[in-house]
């Protein structure tokens, strides 16, 4: 399936899914809470009253209930769904476009380019990733967001960049491409304008399940202190918190954990839908 001429026969093939069609439904709610909740609901940072309203359970005046320092639990999960969603989606947005690109330019070049290009992956590969991370995150005491989402979109694009490559592969000598450098196409347009786009379908399944991906390690990371700094709310941060009071107070770990379960598990199953979608030999 050619996504880039039938985006509209895609979407209706996810929405026959029931599963895709939940996995659309629960990103959707958490993308809407994300963009429009924070104006209706207080302010995540604020302690109203440390004393009398910490630690208050799940009720009318504070659904999710509060924290250690008064702090209201729902308007916290709206606000690191929010800083979740955008370092998730700008990161993947930069590991998907360098990976594209070293890929394309490999496959299609070939030869030594190809050989020095997939030897830096494989070496990259061999490093764990969160190793990577640890390493240069440890430098830092506070780490800018901006720098938080380069580091994490910089270090994940080595896969995508395999296979972007093994597509360009595949397509080099198919007929439109040939034809294209047989009327005198250039190599950047015959890259850019013939085998890009029809790697879209492999590149938009990777970005989706690099989504969930990133989505945990940002979380993981924050509960190691090392990823989004107070006072910005973070669903990784909120656990690291509530470890103290996780016996007497519960909702103040169980509410941002279901988060992060509920966001991942959705780009996970809608990104295994968008496979079978793409490549109709997985269905």
């Amino acid at each position: 399936m050619d996504l880039t001429e039938l985006p509209g026969s895609l979407i209706a093939g996810l929405w026959r899914q029931p599963s895709a069609r939940a996995a659309l439904v629960t990103l959707g709610i958490i993308t809407a809470m994300a963009i429009a909740g924070p104006p209706f609901l207080p302010d995540p940072a604020a302690q109203p009253d440390v004393v009398g309203q910490a630690l208050l359970p799940p009720g009318a005046g504070h659904p999710f209930g509060t924290d250690q320092l008064s702090r209201d639990v729902l308007a916290r999960v709206v606000g690191g769904a929010r800083i979740s969603l955008a370092v998730a989606g700008l990161a993947v947005l930069v590991s998907v476009t360098i990976g594209a690109g070293v890929g394309l330019v490999a496959g299609y070049l070939g030869g030594a380019v190809d050989a020095a290009l997939m030897r830096l992956v494989e070496a990259a590969l061999a490093i764990p990733r969160l190793f990577i991370l640890l390493l240069l995150l440890a430098v830092w005491d506070h780490i800018p967001l901006a720098a938080l989402i380069l580091i994490l979109g910089t270090t994940g694009w080595f896969g995508t960049s395999r296979l972007v490559r093994g597509e360009v592969l595949r397509l080099r000598h198919e007929a439109f491409v040939t034809g294209a450098e047989a009327l005198g196409a250039r190599r950047a347009r015959v890259m850019f304008r013939h085998l890009l786009p029809n790697t879209t379908g492999p590149l938009l399944v990777a970005a989706t399940l690099g989504v969930g991906d990133v989505i945990l390690l940002e979380a993981g990371l924050s509960f190691l202190g090392l990823g989004i700094q107070p006072p910005r709310p973070s669903w990784g941060g909120m656990i690291f918190d509530a470890k103290a009071v996780l016996v007497t107070a519960p909702w103040t770990s169980i509410f941002p954990g279901l988060a992060i379960l509920a966001t991942v598990l959705a780009v996970n199953v809608l990104g295994d839908a968008l496979s079978g979608a793409v490549d109709p030999r997985k269905s």
